[in-house]
């Protein structure tokens, strides 16, 4: 990898990171594109750079992160489920899922009508929305969220589109889905740094610290209007999207 894909790869994961895209996917799929060969430090690369975009969230709303222990302790009880699925599944991944764009695809097309079909559904759809989470709720949020270990479901997505599932308004499961995000992403940076980081040259490191310090400053810049507009609109553009990307990349750059 090259400064240059590293800030390229910074700049694509602080943009995605909180629409409902699949930064991982993107990630994967960029990674593809630049001709970066795939290797554990890349797997590693791709996972410890979402945490830059996130930590831009706590820099910009820290007074969120000053909200009394009921309101973590719901985070913390929507993060058991990824942290447990995360960690009995690391190696199949580390090893198989961040390196499989033919799966980033499918994920990616199959999400976009399903992000599709559920704002359709969702818009008719005659209920009164909460603006108050449940510790069931967290919960459930947190198993949506969980199914964003495959790339190309994006996390973002996996748990607002759960949350309204769950009759919570849609500004309430945005702010509780970033909040979310934090714990899910330092665990996982942390963990899998722990695993690989040993392994790792200077150069290597100074290549992470690019990539992170670059999708930490583009989300700084992105993050306002990005969540304004995931809470002020609906999925159906996004859910274009992806079926486009997808179709695009199997067309011409699977073989």
């Amino acid at each position: 990898m090259t400064i240059v894909q590293s800030i390229i790869l910074g700049i694509v994961e602080g943009v995605t990171e909180f629409l409902p895209i699949s930064s991982t996917g993107h990630l994967i799929l960029t990674s593809k594109l630049l001709g970066v060969g795939d290797s554990d430090f890349l797997k590693s690369f791709e996972i410890a750079i979402q945490f830059g975009a996130i930590l831009a969230v706590a820099a910009l709303y820290w007074k969120k992160f000053l909200l009394g222990t009921e309101h973590w302790k719901k985070v913390l009880i929507a993060f058991l489920p990824t942290a447990i699925i995360g960690f009995l599944l690391y190696k199949t991944l580390k090893n198989y899922l961040l390196s499989n764009s033919l799966l980033v695809v499918w994920s990616l097309f199959l999400g976009g009508i399903a992000l599709i079909v559920f704002e359709i559904w969702h818009k008719k759809r005659s209920m009164v929305n909460a603006s108050i989470i449940s510790y069931k709720q967290s919960f459930l949020t947190g198993v949506f969220q969980s199914l964003a270990i495959i790339p190309g479901i994006s996390r973002s997505g996996a748990t607002i589109i759960g949350g309204l599932l769950m009759g919570i308004s849609r500004e309430a499961i945005v702010e509780f889905s970033f909040l979310l995000a934090v714990p899910t992403m330092a665990a996982a940076t942390g963990y899998d740094l722990l695993k690989s980081a040993g392994d790792f040259s200077f150069g290597q490191f100074y290549l992470l610290a690019i990539g992170f310090v670059v999708s930490f400053i583009v989300a700084l810049l992105s993050i306002k209007w990005l969540l304004y507009f995931i809470k002020h609109h609906t999925f159906i553009a996004f859910g274009i999207y992806r079926i486009i990307v997808a179709l695009l990349f199997w067309v011409f750059v699977i073989k």
